[in-house]
């Protein structure tokens, strides 16, 4: 069994992504986390409904929150912001970079609540929040591999130690393409698609039998290396064995699942003499034209079927 990790959010990561204001910091500012991808307008507790608040989520207020809030007089505006921020939230967000009310600062230094403030309005702030936090939170497995981008397809070869895909990857970057991880990749789902990085310690690097360790980026140059990319073709290398099987049409539309996610399966048999770099190209390029709905593979079997049903229909003709 797999194990999948979640590495929750740090906060200050958070607030640098986002080039936030900070009014007040938590002691615990620098070691908070996030682990929950929701950001919550907190409306309805500002009226005192906390049935089913979850103080794990970030807060936002927005324009609507903040023009409420002023509607009240001091006293009731420090009673609900009093109610609020007795709560253990990672951090209260204040959107449009509005004025905030003394005593919401008086009150976050008194119970120890990180407070923010973005220039963005509260609705592209808050998708924006969200769309990080479900990056930085999404589950992930490490695999050992070799992940490419070629011609803007993410290919992920497997196999065992040995095998050649380091150096099929080195092939594959003479050719044009670009390297985001050798040897270990770490591996994101987010939504319903895979994306592959590579761990910070090995990244750009790539170690050959015989040579040692290779800096692709300091070798081949910047556009050799892509930070990460969405995984789109699974490659298997394998040492090719007498006697087995191998599917010599490609009608057979095998699956990889990873994280719950099939992608499109190939095994390629490994043997001296095999230019893998060019199988996995082409193996690349037909993975396109099959997303697109292009099967070769059919059109051939379809041809045939066609030439030999003329065929027997001639034959028939004759024999009449």
């Amino acid at each position: 069994m797999e194990k999948v990790k979640r590495t929750p959010a740090k906060l200050p990561e958070l607030v640098a992504e986002f080039n936030m204001e900070v009014l007040n910091k938590a002691p615990n500012f620098n070691i908070q986390t996030v682990t929950i991808s929701d950001v919550n307008r907190p409306a309805l507790q500002l009226v005192g409904f906390y049935e089913y608040f979850e103080p794990i989520r970030l807060q936002i207020l927005g324009k609507a929150e903040m023009v409420f809030l002023q509607g009240m007089t001091t006293e009731r505006r420090r009673k609900v912001l009093e109610d609020l921020l007795r709560c253990e939230i990672p951090a209260l967000i204040i959107a449009r970079n509005m004025e905030v009310p003394p005593e919401l600062l008086e009150l976050a230094e008194k119970h120890g609540r990180t407070l923010l403030r973005i220039d963005r309005k509260t609705v592209d702030a808050t998708s924006e929040i969200i769309d990080y936090l479900n990056k930085k939170l999404a589950p992930q497995i490490t695999r050992h591999g070799v992940l490419m981008n070629i011609n803007g397809q993410g290919v992920l070869l497997l196999g065992d130690s040995g095998i050649g895909k380091s150096e099929t990857a080195i092939e594959l970057l003479k050719r044009g393409h670009r390297l985001v991880a050798d040897d270990a990749v770490d591996i994101r789902r987010i939504s319903t698609s895979l994306y592959g990085t590579a761990p910070e310690l090995i990244r750009h690097y790539i170690e050959i039998r015989g040579v040692g360790v290779i800096d692709v980026q300091q070798l081949f140059g910047m556009g050799a290396v892509q930070f990460d990319t969405e995984i789109d073709l699974v490659v298997q290398l394998e040492q090719w064995q007498d006697g087995k099987f191998y599917d010599r049409l490609g009608l057979g539309e095998e699956t990889y699942e990873i994280l719950g996610v099939k992608l499109p399966y190939m095994i390629v048999p490994v043997r001296p003499g095999r230019n893998l770099a060019g199988i996995v190209e082409i193996a690349t390029m037909k993975n396109r034209q099959m997303k697109y709905g292009y099967n070769p593979a059919r059109d051939f079997v379809t041809r045939l079927d066609q030439h030999y049903d003329a065929l027997n229909e001639a034959n028939r003709r004759k024999s009449k």
